[in-house]
């Protein structure tokens, strides 16, 4: 397994956003996360990326390493890249500048060498530009690079916040609500891009949406959250007829075949 989450739970104060979950994620997977608005998707991310800590007892390994509790510029190194459902772009910074900060964790030069400028500096520093552009091209944005990041649409936005999440290089990337605030043509848009960055290279990928059709035609395996406990886990048929899932998403308001109705539209 590239990724493997056991007992990951997290509390704020008396609140338990996520309880004992947990995962195992091959290589090479698409794996949709999905759950009722406050499940605990985003904590999930957050403590698997290092943005919080986890409570004792939670083990989080990836590619054979330990890396519970470690800092998140730790774990990136490690190669796992993170997009947020906020979108978190240098307006003011060109499309180029996003995605160099997105590579700064990859830089293979010390502080010495830039200081003095050494010729060392000056070819890695072309090299990684050339390295960014060609990603840019890659994901429909070459024709933007010097363009600020601000004066972008919310679809290429979106676009550029997972170019500047593969700047880093990342054995699994980590979509958290891809889709946000997109229209359905922005969201084929992205997913397409998103699938072709898999193949080229490798990726592994865990997304988190609440666009149900986005889930169910991208991913392999769906698992579904409910109060911060894994309530449900199989492929897109098995979780649209999981009555656990209906009645996470949908209540007991609506008949059992409405609901599968719903679910299986979606």
């Amino acid at each position: 397994m590239l990724l493997e989450v056991r007992n990951l739970t997290k509390s704020f104060g008396g609140f338990v956003a996520v309880a004992n979950v947990d995962l195992d994620i091959r290589e090479g997977e698409v794996r949709g996360i999905i759950g009722p608005n406050g499940s605990g998707k985003s904590t999930l991310f957050n403590l698997i990326s290092g943005v919080y800590k986890p409570d004792a007892g939670a083990r989080v390994t990836f590619d054979g390493t330990d890396i519970t509790g470690h800092e998140s510029h730790a774990i990136a190194r490690r190669g796992i890249a993170r997009t947020f459902q906020m979108l978190r772009i240098f307006q003011g910074m060109s499309v180029i500048e996003n995605m160099l900060v997105g590579h700064h964790a990859m830089i293979r030069y010390g502080t010495a060498a830039a200081v003095i400028g050494a010729r060392k500096v000056w070819h890695e520093e072309r090299r990684v530009r050339a390295e960014m552009l060609e990603m840019l091209a890659f994901i429909g944005l070459a024709d933007y690079a010097d363009m600020p990041a601000g004066e972008l649409s919310g679809g290429q936005r979106r676009l550029l916040a997972l170019g500047r999440a593969m700047a880093a290089k990342p054995k699994l990337l980590m979509l958290d609500e891809p889709g946000a605030g997109l229209s359905p043509t922005n969201v084929d848009v992205l997913m397409e891009a998103v699938r072709a960055l898999q193949q080229r290279f490798g990726l592994t990928v865990i997304i988190i949406e609440h666009i149900l059709k986005l889930v169910m035609e991208t991913c392999g395996t769906v698992s579904v959250l409910e109060h911060g406990e894994k309530i449900a886990e199989g492929t897109p048929a098995q979780i649209k007829d999981d009555h656990r899932v209906i009645e996470a998403y949908l209540g007991k308001e609506m008949r059992d075949d409405q609901v599968r109705a719903y679910l299986r539209s979606a």
